[in-house]
């Protein structure tokens, strides 16, 4: 027969868990696996919240309008100098 856990067989474990059945009596081991239980419920919460506001941050980062449709915004350079026409009053 293998090990099961630390090199313990499963003999080895029942009788563990009968002498701490044993030392912290029933209501105290119930009330252990109650309070864990909660412990694990809040962090599993929290962990859900930070994820939430990250996910938020991130919407409000990305810039909106011409990459909401896929397009990509045109550089800078791309663009076209066009010198202004000469008003009739500038010409005196």
């Amino acid at each position: 027969m293998t090990p099961l856990v630390f090199g313990l067989g499963p003999m080895e474990l029942v009788i563990i868990l009968v002498v701490v059945l044993l030392l912290f009596g029933g209501s105290r081991l119930a009330g252990l696996g109650r309070s864990s239980g909660r412990a694990i419920r809040e962090f599993k919460e929290e962990t859900r919240g930070l994820k939430a506001e990250d996910e938020a941050k991130k919407a409000a980062d990305r810039p909106r309008g011409i990459e909401d449709a896929g397009a990509t915004r045109p550089d800078v350079a791309d663009a076209e100098i066009v010198e202004p026409k000469p008003r009739p009053e500038d010409q005196r």
